[in-house]
């Protein structure tokens, strides 16, 4: 199996979609891989921002500097929050807890190893996962190990957790269900993957009963917590075209689950589905490229698309409410939702606010040129921010 990172310097196709792969093969890999993707290559070419009216401001509370960032690589190490501290982590294996208002360090530790994966904090414990297939549960109160193990291959996911278990998705395809008190391995799930696939994976959707988890292969699979067994499938994404390239269909977001039991699933190269959570019937698809996990704030579901587009959808029926292209080729992160507007950082550091009913821009900050490409962490009005040197700045939003 070959995977392609993501890069916001190669060149890419003429298919926009195709502007998402990386090569973690090479040069003259990626340039055979654009060839059989396309007949023509065109630069890529995010838009440069313009003047908007400004109605929301951004101000800083405080910034620390958390380890060497994310790494050459730009590995998805997102931090987390629970309650009023803050977590966060760099590649190279810096664990840091902070005050979530005033930024002070709570403690500092090395597990020297390679941390690539989000971090997850729930029920007093901080859970990661490593590039050499470890997965790490901390204490929250002084970062102490509790517990570690191993799983089949490098996790780029955030651990999930629901009451007696952790899912861990891997990147060759495997969900593993460890005991969150003992890190012992309950039962694993293996699927079947693509020749080629992209750098990364679905994060699992874990609630008490199912595990809801997208795969490479396009398929979205909902397992049996008890046993993990799988009680219904559905194909997202069919792989098309006459290349792995134009084939790939990966379920690299995370499913969005609405408290009435749908279902909200993105795919690469396919479509955004709306499902029944129990059995797994189609409400509705739009044809929307995404490689991000959707948002859902009441009956609206907000979606960023592969080419930066955000859009907006009724819940209930698909149908379109907005679209905003200002932002368009920006590589935008996934949306966060903070205090009636959308938030997402890009890759020249800048965070943007959209307003969630109309869809245009109210506010604009940045936070360092090195990029941004985990999403905000949010908390009422306060947003917190790593870019991939490593800055973890915190922001308020005014009014």
């Amino acid at each position: 199996m070959i995977t392609l990172w993501q890069s916001r310097t190669a060149r890419s196709t003429s298919s926009s979609r195709n502007r998402a792969l990386t090569a973690g093969l090479g040069l003259a890999a990626l340039m055979l891989l654009a060839g059989c993707a396309s007949k023509g290559e065109s630069a890529y070419t995010p838009k440069e921002l313009t003047s908007f009216n400004e109605t929301s401001t951004l101000e800083s509370e405080w910034r620390q500097s958390v380890g060497d960032g994310l790494g050459r690589a730009r590995y998805p190490i997102a931090p987390a929050r629970e309650g009023n501290t803050v977590f966060a982590a760099d590649a190279d294996g810096i664990v840091m807890a902070m005050n979530a208002d005033t930024g002070e360090r709570s403690w500092r530790i090395d597990l020297e190893t390679p941390i690539s994966s989000a971090l997850t904090a729930i029920a007093g414990d901080v859970y990661l996962g490593t590039r050499n297939g470890e997965i790490i549960a901390l204490s929250q109160r002084d970062g102490s190990v509790r517990w570690r193990s191993r799983v089949s291959s490098e996790v780029l996911a955030a651990p999930q957790a629901n009451q007696q278990l952790l899912l861990v998705q891997s990147v060759d395809g495997q969900i593993i269900a460890l005991d969150r008190q003992s890190g012992e391995e309950r039962w694993a799930y293996t699927s079947s993957q693509p020749a080629l696939t992209l750098r990364g994976t679905g994060t699992p959707m874990v609630i008490d009963p199912v595990t809801f988890a997208g795969l490479a292969n396009g398929r979205l699979v909902t397992l049996d917590n008890r046993s993990g067994q799988p009680l219904w499938e559905m194909q997202v994404a069919t792989p098309r075209g006459t290349s792995e390239v134009e084939r790939l269909v990966d379920l690299a977001g995370q499913p969005t689950l609405s408290p009435d039991g749908r279902l909200f699933v993105t795919s690469y190269n396919g479509r955004l589905v709306a499902v029944e959570a129990t059995r797994g019937g189609l409400l509705w698809e739009s044809n929307l490229s995404s490689r991000s996990t959707p948002v859902l704030i009441g009956n609206t579901l907000f979606v960023t698309t592969d080419e930066s587009v955000v859009v907006a959808l009724d819940a209930s029926s698909g149908q379109e409410l907005w679209r905003n292209s200002d932002l368009e080729d920006r590589w935008l992160t996934s949306p966060a939702f903070v205090d009636g507007r959308l938030v997402f950082g890009d890759f020249e550091g800048y965070v943007h606010l959209l307003d969630a009913t109309s869809g245009e821009i109210v506010g604009r900050t940045r936070v360092h040129r090195s990029g941004i490409s985990v999403p905000p962490v949010t908390d009422g009005n306060t947003i917190h921010v790593l870019a991939n040197n490593g800055r973890l700045e915190t922001l308020e939003v005014r009014p």
